[in-house]
């Protein structure tokens, strides 16, 4: 189901906020911050925003395609956008979206690639508070310090590796997208070259080049944003071990901390 940005629900208009992206663009304030709730399958077409934005959810899981990468976000981790680059939405669950805007100029610091940033439980209080004022909030009173110490959470939040890099040749995206239709399987490398009639050399050598990661980093990369979802969908540690193609628990648990830099159970009881 695809949802058009520029909708405003019901609920945003008993509430006083519209949930059109474009009501935000030129709103008179460093940041402020969109309210949306969406369904599980909707989807955000492509866009762009000439502020930067931190695009998260409180509860649920976004795919999202920006940058030329795509990108899997539960709640406590964060998709920086630039502004001007275009990106995509999808909801795999039910999600409850915060997003913030902020000015260009306030954003220079924060970069201008995308990158996924954890979420700290004092961002995620800050940006509830912002989320409760009205777009065109005060600018007296504790307002001016939340939003710099929003500014100053995201200037130290810690960037996570969850990039999926997505290639342009034809045949590797028709590699790509089987493994992300299926990221259990363990086929090698000279099952997908039989599949799309190219040579085991030349994948090789293309994900290294249109990805920057090898074939099994890039795979691994695919397994580590899917077990996030799956995690937070509330399926067991050795249930998604098993259907994402690890030997063990244990193993994708290792895989799963070197990465993320908390055990699975610990990601899934983190406040």
């Amino acid at each position: 189901m695809k949802h058009d940005a520029r909708t405003v629900s019901p609920t945003a208009e008993l509430n006083g906020r519209s949930e059109d992206y474009l009501d935000y663009q030129d709103v008179p304030r460093v940041m402020t911050a969109l309210v949306r709730n969406q369904a599980s399958g909707e989807y955000n077409e492509p866009h762009t925003h000439h502020h930067g934005q931190l695009l998260y959810a409180v509860n649920g899981v976004m795919r999202v395609a920006a940058g030329g990468s795509l990108w899997f976000l539960p709640p406590k981790r964060a998709l920086w956008i630039p502004a001007g680059v275009v990106h995509d939405q999808l909801m795999l669950t039910p999600v409850q979206m915060r997003s913030i805007y902020i000015q260009a100029d306030a954003a220079a610091s924060f970069g201008d690639s995308c990158r996924v940033l954890d979420v700290s439980l004092l961002l995620r209080e800050l940006i509830l508070v912002l989320a409760g004022e009205p777009i065109e909030y005060s600018l007296e009173g504790r307002n001016t310090h939340v939003v710099a110490l929003i500014l100053s959470e995201l200037a130290t939040a810690r960037t996570l590796p969850l990039q999926i890099p997505w290639p342009l040749d034809r045949r590797l995206r028709l590699v790509c997208s089987a493994i992300l239709d299926a990221p259990g399987q363990s086929h090698r490398v000279d099952y997908w070259a039989d599949t799309v009639g190219a040579s085991s050399r030349t994948l090789i050598r293309l994900f290294l080049k249109e990805t920057g990661l090898t074939y099994r980093q890039w795979v691994q990369q695919v397994r580590l944003a899917c077990a996030l979802e799956r995690l937070e969908k509330g399926e067991s540690v050795g249930r998604v071990a098993r259907e994402l193609g690890y030997v063990s628990a244990s193993a994708f648990s290792a895989m799963f901390r070197r990465a993320i830099g908390v055990s699975p159970r610990e990601f899934v009881l983190r406040d």
